[in-house]
């Protein structure tokens, strides 16, 4: 991957955020050039310090329908938030709905000391130590697979998606992205010193599944100057993905006009 076909993607903060905003900064960011729009997976907007949050995936398959050619994806859902069987069939609805153009990334959720535990808490879902929270994320895929392979029992006609989205987890840690490289088909991470151990961490975990890492899909969320560009893509960055806020069309701008400078 070099730094000019890598691609560049825009997620935007839901917290305060309402649909008309959304929608005028998703048709920003298509205008501008850029390759996908995410948002983050919240529920409750007071662990922001926010009157609401807008509800992720509602919000995505909106935009999908809004803007005809960017990537629509979650950054990430928590699989804690909603089971794994209804959203296989829901990832595969917006599949289709999207014509193909939905990343799906998942992931832990936070743990008990995380401000983001209190609104799972709220609504009587248990939250549990890491290593449950890995392995709920590993039965999700397992369970999103299945249902898109038809490889259930007890119904049929569940909507299996053509393509299947690529499942990308979110991995901020070692044992995340050896789980994200062996079940997964991509990663999502954060810019740091760790990064590249995690990348060959995910990689090589890719390689022993029996899967090309070449077509392991990286996104790491940072900033799009092409000082950045560079240094992500001699790690084999796929996508970038820079944050946004509320007003979002103004934020696209600001962030089209980094990526230019």
């Amino acid at each position: 991957m070099d730094a000019a076909g890598m691609l560049l993607d825009v997620v935007f903060d839901p917290f305060d955020g309402d649909w008309p905003g959304v929608r005028a900064g998703a048709i920003a960011a298509e205008a501008s050039g850029f390759d996908g729009v995410w948002v983050w997976d919240h529920l409750a907007g007071s662990i922001h310090g926010a009157r609401g949050v807008l509800e992720c995936w509602t919000t995505i398959t909106a935009i999908a329908a809004s803007v005809p050619r960017i990537a629509v994806g979650p950054m990430v859902l928590n699989v804690a938030n909603r089971d794994a069987g209804t959203l296989a069939v829901m990832a595969a609805t917006l599949q289709e709905v999207s014509e193909g153009r939905l990343l799906l990334g998942i992931g832990a959720g936070g743990g008990l000391d995380t401000p983001y535990a209190a609104e799972q808490v709220a609504l009587g879902r248990p939250v549990h130590g890491s290593a449950r929270r890995r392995a709920d994320v590993e039965a999700a895929v397992g369970q999103l697979r299945a249902v898109w392979s038809g490889s259930i029992g007890g119904a049929s006609g569940f909507l299996r998606p053509d393509p299947a989205p690529p499942i990308v987890v979110g991995a901020f840690g070692p044992r995340m992205a050896e789980l994200a490289g062996r079940v997964g088909d991509g990663v999502n991470a954060r810019p740091g010193p760790g990064l590249p151990d995690l990348l060959r961490i995910a990689r090589d975990a890719c390689a022993r599944s029996g899967r090309d890492p070449a077509d392991f899909v990286v996104t790491v969320s940072a900033d799009p100057s092409a000082r950045t560009r560079a240094r992500l893509a001699a790690l084999g960055v796929d996508r970038v993905v820079t944050y946004v806020a509320p007003p979002y069309a103004d934020g696209v701008e600001r962030v089209r006009r980094l990526r230019d400078a």
